[in-house]
């Protein structure tokens, strides 16, 4: 039966995508995830991956056709297998088959859109008797997964459509799953707590009485169930790859040369084992690139054997991704595997883990997933930037009274608060402005400088943390600023943030002076190079000089701004010229709504 290659959903807010380049012609065979095309979205350039191995019996879409997403572009098939015939206009819809008719091509791509019914099976009943699939969305394009955080509806349970059926936790955004369809919840496949992959199915939706269709019924290059996955792995392992036992190297023997990873081999003649290492989230792959470490040559635990964040950070702090030549300066040709015995890594603790005992009195429970996230990143972070923190202490007097003056009013005409923290964003934009360097990133051996200046702030929630961006920051006026930041805030203490809401920024601030603190020392959001902490804002004695010279006690509002700063590439200079024109607009600068 040949299957169908569609262009995949890259994002929520993605509808359509370009074909970039084919990488194979018709009537060449690939193998399932071989990267198959390139396609470019106003988001991202990626490859797809072939969901089977067979030969491309067509191409629908030519390179340079946009096409909308979800659109049928290629079919695979085996050799001697006959494709419908179509029109090669890129618009992904099927013409008649030619003769005689064959099953319909299983559509291989479950996409992390609102899933639609599915299509009907050859031996299954009518479609009005099918379920609809809820399937884990796309929350942002480096989220390759999510966890199943709570089911607000139990099996049985009627659902409206768009009702909230179940919410989500990812490495960027909780979030709440809308129900596809109007009906009851049949069938729950993923229970709380369980972790799957962009595209699973999660659970069903039809009417009541309605057969839940299989899972088996359906083809697809994005299922995470347990019995799928042992047998790819299972597949692995007769074609001679060795499975995993840690996320750190485990080659059988030490050879006399240097063990090949797979890049060095024709995508045909490299091993189940070795195509699927090589594929892994763009985050990974960019890890991987910072800290020089060949994806190959890591066990990965993801969905056939992928490398999952969680592997590639276990291998980092193992200290097996370490080469002595790093201390030198130098770069190897290639990563250097390091030899270890199956047996001491069975044995052998995990790295910088410390498991202290219970006592009688003590609550344990597991860390919920944002907790887990957040930890990873921190730890990510600490191990990348080169961390260093100025602290200038700032009049604010200037500041409370033109709020002071001006509060009223803004609640009236915005219906929200304005806060300090308005005054503050539009400092850091044009400090910013001024010196760019802040507002870079470390990309291998280069700096990018960015364009936009995308403001993250840091909301505390009861569960965590999370950072919303206010995008394009500097092209915002005070009161734009105020609002902005209002309704970020308020939507992301009820789950209400949408994903590219909490992506993108290129500079972070955080307030613990809300709860009183003087100062902090704050880790930096990767991969930003820099981190501003607002100490609280309070009244103290201050000595200031009179416009006759006089010097003179005054009760003034002030307060202590900390940046830690990435110091790979950013200097104490820098980071003290940054905070200097910040003090001086704060306390000088006239301010206008």
């Amino acid at each position: 039966m040949s299957v169908e290659v569609v262009m995949p959903q890259m994002g929520e807010s993605i509808a359509e995508g370009t074909i970039s380049k084919w990488l194979k012609e018709v009537g060449e065979r690939v193998e399932k995830d071989e990267p198959l095309l390139e396609i470019s979205t106003d988001k991202v350039d990626a490859e797809v991956p072939s969901p089977s191995a067979g030969i491309l019996l067509e191409i629908r879409a030519n390179e340079g056709d946009t096409v909308e997403v979800n659109s049928v572009v290629g079919i695979l098939g085996e050799e001697g297998e006959q494709a419908a015939q179509t029109s090669s206009n890129g618009s992904g819809q099927k013409a008649e088959p030619i003769s005689p008719p064959e099953p319909e091509p299983v559509k291989a791509e479950v996409q992390p859109q609102a899933p639609k019914p599915q299509s009907e099976p050859e031996t299954q009943a009518p479609p009005s008797s099918e379920a609809t699939e809820v399937v884990m969305p796309q929350m942002g394009e480096s989220i390759t997964e999510g966890t199943v955080s709570k089911w607000l509806k139990a099996v049985g349970d009627k659902i409206e459509k768009d009702e909230p059926l179940l919410e989500i936790s990812t490495d960027k955004v909780d979030a709440e799953v809308p129900s596809p369809v109007a009906g009851t919840l049949l069938e729950i496949r993923t229970a709380e707590g369980e972790t799957v992959e962009v595209g699973a199915v999660v659970g069903l939706v039809g009417a009541e009485g309605a057969a839940p269709v299989p899972a088996s019924s359906k083809v697809s290059s994005q299922t995470s169930t347990a019995g799928q996955e042992r047998a790819e792995r299972e597949t692995a392992t007769a074609t001679g790859a060795t499975a995993p036992v840690q996320s750190i190297p485990t080659p059988a023997a030490p050879k006399p040369t240097a063990p090949s990873n797979g890049h060095d081999k024709p995508l045909g003649e490299r091993t189940v084992e070795e195509l699927r290492r090589t594929r892994s989230s763009p985050l990974v792959r960019n890890i991987a690139k910072e800290h020089n470490i060949d994806i190959s040559q890591i066990s990965g635990t993801g969905m056939s054997g992928r490398v999952t964040k969680k592997d590639i950070m276990a291998f980092i702090e193992s200290g097996a991704a370490f080469k002595p030549e790093d201390l030198l300066g130098k770069k190897p040709s290639r990563p250097v595997e390091q030899p270890v015995r199956k047996e001491e890594v069975r044995t052998a603790p995990a790295a910088a883990e410390v498991h202290p005992a219970s006592v009688p009195g003590d609550r344990v429970e597991p860390m919920s997933v944002m907790r887990q996230k957040i930890a990873e990143h921190m730890t990510f972070s600490k191990q990348t930037s080169a961390h260093v923190t100025s602290v200038y202490e700032i009049d604010m007097t200037n500041v409370a009274r033109f709020r002071e003056r001006n509060k009223a009013d803004f609640q009236d005409r915005y219906g929200t608060k304005l806060t300090y923290m308005p005054f503050i964003f539009q400092a850091v934009t044009q400090a910013l402005r001024k010196f760019p360097i802040v507002n870079a990133q470390v990309s291998g051996d280069q700096i990018i400088y960015k364009g936009d200046i995308n403001l993250g702030m840091a909301v505390a929630l009861d569960w965590g943390l999370i950072v919303p961006v206010i995008k394009k920051a500097d092209s915002l006026s005070l009161s734009g600023l105020a609002q902005t930041a209002n309704d970020l805030a308020d939507r992301a203490r009820t789950k209400k943030l949408m994903p590219d809401e909490v992506q993108g920024g290129t500079f972070t601030i955080t307030n613990p002076g809300v709860f009183g603190g003087l100062f902090g020392t704050p880790i930096i959001n990767q991969p930003q190079v820099a981190i501003l902490c607002v100490g609280t804002i309070e009244k103290r004695p201050k000595v200031i000089t009179t416009p006759e010279g006089d010097d003179v006690i005054a009760i003034r509002n002030m307060a202590y701004f900390a940046l830690t700063f990435d110091h790979r590439i950013v200097d104490g200079a820098d980071a003290e010229k940054f905070l200097s024109f910040m003090k001086e607009y704060l306390e000088k600068n006239q301010f206008s709504l």
